[in-house]
């Protein structure tokens, strides 16, 4: 990471944007680079660079990297989602986890019920007619059973994901 002052000609992002000098000691210099001026932009809009200048002289050199990542990543959330921020991601995310979860029980519940009625011999011994799974357009040894799966999300939407 470059520093500001003594060995550079350009000021870091953070100075750049704020129109002041960038010394040798600027606490942003190494996490906000010249040539990544939004990165400081977003940080700057969501926390105000007075409160990010404050977190990072609290915190010591080696745990300041991770804390701008972290910044950097809320303040970018916040940009594009004002009103949710994280959580709105994190909420998509676990829709996406959930609505994943029922498509993998309904494809398990399908697989025990092939398994089931192979083992029956019902796949095997049965000539195929009208009402038989495999049909004359299907390719051999194909199956599509149709399934009445009852998948209680009604949990999923009456509780607050986030309890305050």
């Amino acid at each position: 990471m470059k520093e500001c002052g003594k060995n550079s000609s350009s000021p870091c992002a953070a100075c750049k944007l704020l129109r002041r000098r960038c010394g040798h000691d600027c606490v942003f210099a190494p996490y906000f680079p010249a040539d990544e001026p939004h990165k400081f932009a977003n940080v700057h809009k969501v926390f105000g660079a007075s409160n990010v200048s404050k977190m990072l002289q609290e915190l010591p050199e080696h745990k300041r990297g991770d804390a701008v990542s972290s910044m950097v990543y809320e303040a970018n959330a916040r940009v594009r989602d004002p009103v949710y921020g994280c959580v709105g991601a994190i909420s998509s995310l676990q829709q996406q986890i959930d609505m994943l979860r029922t498509q993998l029980a309904m494809a398990q519940a399908e697989v025990v019920q092939l398994r089931l009625r192979q083992s029956t011999g019902i796949i095997n011994n049965s000539p195929p007619n009208n009402d038989s799974p495999i049909t004359s357009s299907q390719p051999k040894g194909y199956s599509h059973f149709h399934m009445d799966l009852d998948v209680d999300q009604s949990n999923c939407f009456n509780e607050p994901m986030w309890p305050y």
